[in-house]
């Protein structure tokens, strides 16, 4: 693969992954405006985020099945378009239910972009190089995290939340025309060396990882896939969760203006961009799958806290190590999942199995913001939303320790996968 092709296929999966999640994190980082301007609760805003990720967990396995299926141009249109009318929907809300309506217009775009993107990954890109282009693309979830973190809060200020809305639909528009234009459409060559090999052990490969097998034929999925998928269940409650409510956080409980609220979205984000990067590179190292989520599990148990504390106790120090310690941790999380994932799972059902997995993320992302704006409306203070989400982390940390002792079912793991 040429150098030009593999970084302009590379972008274009990052643009894939973070175009979806610019709908609710445009929402979290005006939820101050949003929640005025409609006269809503915060449990009713926290319902937002819930509709729009039930809906991307309703329909994560149909599309994961489909990315197996249908052209990789084909799944960019609906991951693009369904973002486009989302915001565009958003834009033109004469009122709250009609913002529900719009929330669960979007969900679909976001399931697909795991299945899409990790499809072409195991299809077009050198076994050795997978782990850091899962941690490259998983960091356009945070760019678009940055993103809105600065235009929302800005453009909302001349325009108002939904013309940010309106101008971020425009934005996903022309990145839909640049990522057909740089998708460069067509097979991979007939026999890569990568995928003549039945099986590639490594002598340094972790305990708990899974080589795929090329051939594809075992109907059942690899019993990991249920324990990524239940890490990802609770670590996604936990990490939307805090992404959707955060600004508002700052904004109650520390005094922070619309601005300086909404850059706590950004500085996650612009962490949490790094720090993909850093965890799929440490995976392509052969680093073992359940000593890193352990690691990400306590990291953001501790982010956590910190948060709480500094709400407690008014402490904006704490405040922004909380948000740095959520962006190097919680947000990290998905990529050492996908890349484990990819070890573990046959070459031709790596899109149904990514579908499986994100099925328990989205549903962790509906229940975390549900689950936290129901507290918050009934107590008026965040402490017990924050003990809810410490609770979701000691439970990834518990799924991490399981897959430790879990047997792999393709007997051993190889670098290769």
């Amino acid at each position: 693969m040429a150098r030009t092709t593999s970084t302009g296929l590379l972008l274009v999966l990052t643009a894939a992954m973070g175009i979806g999640p610019l709908v609710n994190y445009g929402l979290s980082t005006t939820s101050t405006l949003v929640i005025k301007d409609f006269g809503i609760t915060e449990g009713q805003f926290g319902l937002l985020a819930a509709v729009c990720f039930f809906s991307a967990a309703l329909s994560s396995f149909p599309l994961g099945r489909l990315s197996d299926r249908i052209s990789s141009k084909g799944q960019l249109a609906i991951i693009f378009g369904g973002t486009t009318l989302g915001l565009l929907a958003i834009a033109l809300a004469p009122s709250y239910a009609w913002l529900l309506v719009a929330m669960a217009v979007a969900g679909p775009a976001q399931a697909l972009s795991n299945p899409m993107t990790n499809r072409i990954i195991v299809d077009r890109v050198e076994p050795g190089k997978r782990a850091s282009w899962i941690g490259v693309k998983q960091s356009g979830v945070q760019g678009s995290q940055l993103f809105a973190g600065v235009f929302f809060p800005a453009v909302a200020l001349f325009a108002g939340w939904q013309g940010a809305a309106g101008a971020a639909a425009a934005l996903a528009v022309g990145l839909m025309m640049w990522s057909w234009k740089h998708l460069q459409e067509g097979s991979p060559p007939a026999a890569p060396r990568w995928k003549k090999a039945t099986r590639h052990v490594s002598p340094a490969a972790p305990a708990d990882t899974e080589s795929p097998d090329p051939s594809g034929h075992g109907k059942r999925l690899p019993a990991l896939v249920w324990v990524f998928a239940g890490y990802s269940l609770f670590s996604g409650a936990g990490l939307q969760a805090t992404n959707v409510y955060l600004p508002l956080f700052a904004h109650r409980e520390l005094d922070l203006g619309l601005l300086l609220a909404g850059l706590t979205a950004g500085l996650a984000g612009a962490v949490g961009v790094s720090s993909r990067i850093f965890w799929g590179k440490r995976m392509n190292t052969g680093a073992r799958t359940s000593s890193l989520l352990s690691l990400l599990a306590v990291g953001s148990l501790l982010g956590t806290a910190s948060l709480l504390v500094s709400g407690e106790f008014n402490v904006q120090p704490l405040l922004w190590l909380g948000v740095v310690l959520h962006g190097a941790t919680a947000l990290g999380g998905n990529v050492v999942v996908m890349a484990g994932l990819m070890r573990s799972v046959p070459h031709a059902r790596i899109g149904t199995a990514s579908g499986v997995v994100a099925l328990g993320l989205y549903l962790g992302f509906a229940l975390g913001p549900l689950i936290m704006g129901t507290l918050l409306q009934q107590s008026g203070a965040f402490v017990n939303g924050w003990a809810v989400v410490a609770a979701s982390y000691v439970l990834c940390f518990l799924l991490s320790l399981l897959l430790r002792r879990h047997r792999p079912e393709f007997g051993g793991a190889g670098t290769a996968a």
